[in-house]
């Protein structure tokens, strides 16, 4: 389909039919359908254990699948035989529109907005893994879609509906371990290829992939099988990183229960490589072999607040409190939060929130738990969805709540990028001694409400990103 014409579409579509659900209209209203159909965009990979999600709830049926890659496709065409399968999304706009309730999204970052708001436009749930979007302006403007057409969102950060997380917020709320004033965060990410040259050779395109269709909005490139399967996430184009990764799932801790919303400042640190005596690599276009992030947010119960961000084997400081043998989080990672009165831990995906020292923990008496819990902790996140569109249940990460989150793991991404950007001194060439001058290692400063860099315009471009001609956010 032409660009132009689903351009058109998608506009006189944001009146169209929606499938409203029982809840909407009131007890006596019988809903058309109490099954939700789907529009599934990418397929394989995490998209697939997505969709299991969903399926296991009974009152799934996906009416068409989309994926640009048949290879990583093929086991869930396999599953759902009766689904319409498409490789371009907007076939999937142009020719089912009225047929579909919602939508899932499970592609690279690179493709979140651009496939999922035309839909939302058009008033359908929508479901859209982590991070949200892929730079901050597309994150700020799913949300206030999201809101604007009355939708039922969830972001794919399944920690937002574990135990855990509620249970923090309530040990927390109780005062035991005060008024907070740093939250440190860590992941055992990338577990991909980060901190490397760009690849330059043209590989053979595999039978079975639309290359052209894979980049959408990004530039045009030669394939090179460096990219593919998973390994994108390491590249600033279509990826977000470890912290775009696992940033949503281990900072939705610290913003349920603290109350963040844009943080007011930023700055990075992050791997140099070297590729020869002296000889310092510019490899800014992919994202670093590790880093550490520090945001400071303002907040009206603890007051400021710093989180700190850790990667690619980094690690926070050790809390003195910690006795000898034990450890902070998990084996994906964790957080960590400092109180005037003490210090709260919890893992990966925010489970097993305890206290530091450990014996606090034989004294504390814990408040009843008083904040709704998701059926399933982790495990119900897919559930909590499809129970929200068919019956008005509130879901745990609705683009109200994930929306923020990701401008903020955006926000610490371009920090990175800052600290990442170099430009050759004059009469200075690569190879030579100290060629680069770094003008974006400074703190960033920022106005989240114009979502605005104020010290530093060069970083407002990343902030709306950039986009291949034909490809334009609509």
């Amino acid at each position: 389909m032409q660009r132009r014409k689903f351009i058109k579409n998608a506009a006189a579509a944001s009146t169209a039919f929606s499938i409203v659900p029982s809840f909407v209209m009131g007890k006596n209203h019988v809903a058309p359908s109490d099954t939700l159909y789907i529009g599934a965009f990418g397929v394989g990979g995490r998209g697939a254990g997505v969709m299991n999600g969903l399926n296991d709830t009974g009152k799934v049926k996906f009416v068409t699948l989309c994926d640009v890659d048949d290879r990583r496709a093929a086991d869930t065409y396999k599953k759902y035989p009766k689904a319409k399968r498409y490789k371009d999304f907007r076939e999937v706009y142009d020719k089912h529109l009225k047929e579909i309730d919602a939508i899932m999204v499970a592609t690279p970052d690179h493709m979140h907005a651009s496939i999922a708001l035309p839909f939302m436009r058009a008033k359908k749930h929508a479901y859209v893994e982590k991070p949200l979007t892929h730079n901050i302006n597309e994150a700020r403007l799913m949300t206030q879609v999201a809101k604007e057409n009355g939708i039922v969102t969830q972001m794919g950060n399944q920690g937002a509906s574990s135990d855990g997380s509620r249970e923090a917020k309530e040990w927390i709320d109780s005062g035991i371990i005060g008024k907070v004033q740093k939250v440190d965060c860590w992941t055992n990410r990338p577990v991909w290829p980060q901190g490397v040259p760009v690849p330059t050779e043209k590989d053979r395109i595999p039978k079975g992939l639309d290359w052209d269709l894979w980049l959408g909005t990004a530039a045009m490139r030669d394939y090179n099988d460096a990219y593919l399967p998973f390994k994108w996430r390491g590249f600033w184009d279509f990826g977000t990183g470890a912290l775009g990764d696992m940033g949503c799932h281990i900072m939705e801790t610290p913003f349920s229960v603290l109350g963040l919303g844009y943080p007011t400042e930023a700055e990075a640190s992050c791997t140099t490589n070297w590729v020869g005596d002296f000889v310092e690599a510019d490899y800014s276009e992919s994202c670093p072999a590790s880093s550490i992030v520090r945001l400071k947010f303002n907040t009206e119960e603890h007051g400021d607040i710093a989180l700190n961000w850790y990667d690619g084997g980094l690690m926070p400081d050790l809390p003195d409190e910690l006795a000898d043998g034990e450890t902070i989080g998990d084996g994906g990672g964790g957080s960590v939060f400092y109180g005037t009165k003490g210090i709260l831990v919890a893992d990966t995906y925010s489970r097993n929130a305890r206290l530091l020292p450990s014996k606090n923990m034989k004294m504390f008496n814990a408040p009843e738990p008083y904040l709704k819990r998701i059926d399933g902790d982790v495990e119900g996140h897919q559930a909590n969805f499809v129970e929200g569109c068919l019956n008005g249940v509130e879901t745990s990460s609705d683009f109200q709540r994930s929306g923020p989150l990701t401008e903020a793991v955006l926000m610490g991404n371009l920090a990175i990028k800052a600290f990442q950007y170099k430009k050759l001194k004059p009469g200075k060439k690569l190879g030579d001694w100290e060629p680069f001058e770094y003008p974006g290692r400074r703190k960033i400063l920022w106005d989240g409400e114009n979502m605005k860099v104020t010290n530093w315009d060069l970083a407002n471009e990343w902030v709306k990103g950039s986009y291949r001609k034909g490809w334009e956010l609509s």
